[in-house]
């Protein structure tokens, strides 16, 4: 069952990470877009290609096989640039293992680079 388009793609890369493929298929749009590049920046996955296939394209994504666990979280908590601490402790496993991915009005990115700018924004998913 659908659920949103971001949930969908974490989860298939989640679950293609986990039987040890070492490419999957998502759906394409802006916010999937954007966070598979932060992904690609911290070295989560590797190349990908948008697809099109005429309903809107998709996204052939590279596995590097180095994610544990990755979600999109849901609802989109607000987060001010002071509190991504206490979401760390929630979400990651540990403290600099893993990253949070925060939509802010400067785009989306980690939670570390909204720290350093001193900005917040919505939680949008975590990997690690």
């Amino acid at each position: 069952m659908k659920q949103s388009i971001l949930s969908d793609c974490m989860s298939t890369i989640k679950n293609a990470e986990s039987v040890g493929k070492d490419r999957c298929t998502v759906q394409s749009s802006k916010i999937v877009l954007e966070a598979l590049k932060t992904l690609q920046d911290k070295g989560y996955i590797g190349e990908f290609e948008r697809i099109e296939d005429n309903r809107g394209g998709k996204f052939r994504i590279e596995l590097l096989g180095s994610i544990n666990d990755c979600n999109a979280i849901r609802p989109r908590f607000s987060v001010k640039k002071d509190d991504f601490e206490e979401w760390e402790k929630r979400y990651l496993p540990a403290k600099g293992m893993g990253v949070l991915i925060v939509s802010t009005p400067s785009g989306i990115m980690t939670h570390e680079e909204a720290k350093s700018k001193g900005i917040g924004g919505k939680l949008v998913a975590y990997v690690y």
